[in-house]
């Protein structure tokens, strides 16, 4: 199909060590690869997990970034649907078996072979991906969704991991006209959390440290908003909500929220902290609740969520950033002082 692209990126060498451009090359294009012209990328506090290798087996040198929006610049002969000048993006992941009963069903964040994360991660052949801080991608078209004309493209990047790690556990947990949802944290999730569910016609309360986040929790679709740091907000909330989603990454006193559950009630954790958490089983027994977890969503449902999204008006809280400013941008997130997520215009990556 041609020679290997060359493209301009963001690159870290190692743990910590300060962003700088560089150019690397991507793979030439396979019968179902796209080329993406990339526009905008957000910035998850993943990638920063991830740039700090505070996880753990990092791949260095890295190129992170999954919240990725752009415009199809070239396909391969037997790519049928994308063509040329589509609006596009690609979240966390760009290949799975396709075999497995997760991935046929959709579900290909749950790969048994293992997913291949778009950077941090080796594809199937052993070769490192390398993520969103970059003028192009190359990626398979079955991990290619198309954004909506309604959404603009740097509020629809962060929709890529944000948006979809926030829709799928309400959707998987049914949650709609009748269901009691509260939300907590108020930030680069939470924000999108609330917007979510009372899309889908939930009863939604935030739940946060911060009072100052009262009201734009409100304007964000919250029917009302508690304080964690008071007292009184889980005598009064007691044994009322039937799914609570946890979007914050600190350790909470996990039996206190769970008894804000109805019996049958679900804590669903999307944030991850670096500790461990720790609860009392009787927590559970008395009211037969469940702890739970979930990871973004697959292809198929990703669509989806872009698709409503566009529908319903719903978009993250964003500020732009240039390219040489991410290095800032990471400090700031870790402080809390973004209101709601950062997006790197790539343009301004030369």
């Amino acid at each position: 199909m041609g020679n290997m692209v060359q493209t301009r990126v963001l690159r870290t060498s190692h743990a910590k060590a300060p962003f700088e451009k560089t150019t690397i090359e991507r793979r030439e294009l396979r019968p179902h690869d796209i080329l993406i012209d990339i526009k905008f990328s957000g910035i998850c506090h993943s990638d920063i997990h991830s740039a700090y290798d505070e996880w753990g087996g990092g791949i260095f040198p890295m190129v992170p970034g999954h919240e990725i929006a752009g415009i199809v610049e070239a396909v391969g002969n037997e790519v049928t649907k994308f063509a040329v000048g589509d609006r596009v993006g690609v979240g966390c992941f760009v290949d799975s078996c396709g075999e497995c009963e997760y991935c046929q069903r959709g579900d290909e964040q749950y790969c048994t072979q293992g997913v291949v994360q778009t950077y941090n991660s080796r594809d199937y052949d052993g070769n490192p991906t390398y993520g969103g801080y970059s003028q192009k991608i190359v990626v398979t078209d079955r991990f290619v969704v198309s954004i909506p004309d309604q959404l603009e493209m740097d509020v629809a990047s962060p929709l890529l991991c944000a948006g979809i790690t926030t829709y799928s556990p309400l959707k998987h947990w049914n949650i709609g006209p009748g269901k009691k949802v509260a939300v907590i944290g108020v930030g680069g999730l939470g924000h999108l959390a609330l917007q979510f569910a009372r899309a889908l016609g939930a009863e939604v309360t935030a739940l946060s440290r911060s009072a100052s986040k009262k009201d734009e929790a409100l304007e964000l679709g919250a029917h009302q908003y508690y304080s964690t740091e008071e007292a009184e907000t889980f005598k009064e909330l007691a044994g009322h909500f039937d799914l609570i989603l946890n979007t914050v990454s600190a350790n909470l006193n996990v039996d206190a929220y769970l008894s804000l559950l109805r019996v049958d009630g679900t804590l669903v954790n999307v944030g991850a902290p670096a500790q461990a958490d720790q609860y009392h089983v009787f927590s559970l027994i008395m009211g037969r609740r469940s702890i739970a977890g979930s990871l973004v969503g697959g292809i198929a449902e990703t669509q989806e969520m872009l698709n409503f999204a566009a529908e319903h008006g719903i978009a993250p809280k964003i500020e732009v950033i240039h390219a040489h400013q991410v290095d800032e941008a990471y400090e700031r997130v870790l402080k809390s002082d973004v209101r709601y997520r950062f997006v790197i215009d790539i343009a301004t990556l030369d």
